[in-house]
């Protein structure tokens, strides 16, 4: 299976997982079936894979002068994009948002740590850097 597929996929369940969690710490985002909760990941994926860098981009100096902790407030707004996109993934205004985006970052920064624990690789991003252009 080609590397950036396995990236992909690992990208993905780590926002299913994130999503998930906060949808049962938040009261204020719910899926209405696993088929919305499903679309809302992926939506979530591709936002993240295509809108989200862009506004990091543009917003850098933000980021830079809350330390930042403006990218969580972009996740937020990310997450409330796709609750409008998606029928049946519904977010109750920012707090609830922003309060799902600080849970998904928190499980992506543990499971940024326990994939490369599980598998037996490096824990450095020069590591993430290097393999993938290793196999290209």
């Amino acid at each position: 299976m080609n590397l950036d597929l396995i990236t992909l996929l690992v990208a993905w369940f780590a926002t299913a997982i994130g999503l998930g969690i906060a949808m049962l710490i938040t009261p204020g985002i719910k899926v209405k079936n696993i088929y919305a909760f499903l679309i809302a990941t992926a939506v979530l994926g591709l936002i993240n894979a295509f809108i989200r860098p862009v506004l990091w981009f543009l917003t850098a100096p933000l980021s830079v002068l809350s330390f930042g902790l403006f990218a969580l407030v972009i996740n937020a707004l990310m997450i409330m994009l796709a609750s409008a996109l998606v029928p049946g993934f519904e977010v109750r205004g920012f707090g609830s948002a922003f309060l799902g985006a600080v849970i998904m970052a928190v499980i992506g920064a543990v499971l940024l740590v326990a994939v490369p624990l599980l598998t037996g690789a490096d824990i450095s991003w020069y590591s993430y850097e290097y393999h993938s252009q290793s196999f290209h």
